[in-house]
């Protein structure tokens, strides 16, 4: 039995074919899976982005648009899941953050490999946190607050959204850097720390700008510093965490799009070109920053950078503590 020959593709022809795909799509609704609850910081601005991203498709003559599917649980990691083990045809991507791809991996033992899972898309904005104080609380500044817990180790209280997060994980950086020691009280997320916060319960918390400025705006709480390089626009008077004398201390959140591994390259760098065109558009940019965020896009190979960076940062974090997901 003679064996069968191989019929060989020139690469022009699959080069073609990849292009004709890419051009076709997306032919039908685009998911953004949004691993955490409505009303967050990484939910809002998926939605903006989804919102702008469907008009801008519609406009070129697609039949695509984009929704948007809370899947909650496990720090994100339920979303980040189904994503991973999504079709890899670009209809189903994943709005991730530092927490599902950076600090996960060294808090849960995950369904899937955290290396080889996801294609990187690009990044879509920062979210820098604000250390935040009690009315109740007697220190204003972030150097009173030092002062006061190294002259009463153990006894101020900091609030975060659950033990591993990146919140929980920045108030750990700053006492490091501080050599200060604070009792932690983790909360099942981040809204019933800010009521303990307004009320008096915790002295301290660490949430983004976007989930804290109206608060702060109010007076309800007193901000500290932004743990980011500038200063918020959301918040001018609050001085970056260096400003407040802790160098160093910059720290908070990101939002970014991926997509399954094994994603055709076409359709990689069509998402990546259409949503930094959207995040540079001025009425999303205009909205992102009124909300706290700090938009920023780049390569898929920055934010594999970012993610890898982060991983190395935070990771150590965990491991020096010994924290261990709830």
């Amino acid at each position: 039995m003679k064996p069968k020959k191989t019929r060989w593709i020139p690469l022009a022809l699959l080069l073609a074919a990849t292009n004709l795909f890419a051009q076709a799509w997306p032919a039908r609704p685009v998911t953004f899976v949004v691993p955490f609850a409505p009303g967050g910081g990484t939910d809002i601005t998926a939605r903006t982005v989804a919102a702008k991203l469907t008009q801008v498709w519609s406009q070129a003559g697609t039949s695509g648009s984009v929704v948007v599917d809370n899947r909650t649980g496990a720090g994100g990691l339920i979303g980040a899941d189904a994503v991973a083990k999504a079709k890899p045809d670009g209809y189903t991507l994943l709005i991730a953050n530092v927490g599902t791809q950076s600090i996960n991996p060294f808090l849960y033992k995950l369904p899937y490999d955290p290396d080889k899972a996801f294609a990187p898309i690009t990044l879509i904005c920062e979210l820098p946190f604000v250390m935040m104080a009690s009315n109740a609380f007697a220190p204003k500044t972030v150097k009173e607050v030092i002062a006061y817990a190294k002259a009463n180790p153990g006894k101020v209280t900091y609030g975060s959204s659950g033990i591993g997060g990146s919140p929980h994980l920045t108030s750990e950086l700053i006492q490091g850097l501080t050599g200060t020691k604070m009792t932690h009280v983790p909360y099942k997320g981040g809204a019933p720390a800010m009521i303990d916060l307004i009320s008096g319960q915790i002295n301290i918390m660490y949430v983004s700008v976007l989930e804290s400025s109206s608060n702060i705006k109010a007076g309800k709480v007193k901000g500290l510093a932004v743990t980011h390089a500038r200063r918020n626009v959301a918040i001018p008077d609050v001085p970056t965490i260096a400003e407040a004398g802790v160098p160093g201390g910059e720290s908070g959140s990101w939002i970014a799009l991926l997509a399954p591994a094994g994603t055709p390259q076409a359709i990689i760098d069509r998402l990546n070109a259409d949503v930094r065109a959207v995040v540079a558009d001025a009425e999303v940019r205009d909205r992102l920053i009124g909300q706290g965020a700090v938009p920023l896009t780049g390569s898929p190979a920055d934010l594999q950078a970012l993610i890898d960076a982060d991983a190395r940062r935070y990771g150590r974090i965990i491991r020096e503590q010994n924290l261990k997901a709830e």
